[in-house]
């Protein structure tokens, strides 16, 4: 097995973000759209949704995971306004570790 990043550590991810208007299948986000660049973040100190900094926690370098993150591990009773995502949304994530230092 490879290593796995550190809590605190800088990660840098490709993510592709689906649930916009509860529809799964319909995107609201990639780093992979034109002007878009990799996501990078100081991952387990809660800079981003549970669901991001408890699954790359378990992720190695190189590899390419899908988070299922339920609302209280995504963005909650709040949700996402402007980027379409309802109040209590399920969101998935397709999510690449890049890199990690």
């Amino acid at each position: 097995a490879g290593a796995l990043p550190k809590k605190g550590q800088a990660v840098t991810v490709h993510c592709t973000g689906y649930g916009k208007n509860n529809n799964l299948k319909e995107k609201f986000w990639s780093t992979k759209d034109p002007g878009q660049q990799p996501f990078t973040f100081n991952v387990g100190t809660g800079s981003v949704i549970k669901g991001w900094d408890e699954g790359v926690l378990g992720m190695e370098l190189g590899e390419v995971a899908t988070l299922d993150c339920t609302p209280d591990y995504a963005y909650g009773s709040g949700g996402f306004p402007a980027w379409g995502i309802m109040p209590n949304s399920r969101l998935v994530f397709e999510i690449e570790v890049l890199s990690f230092a």
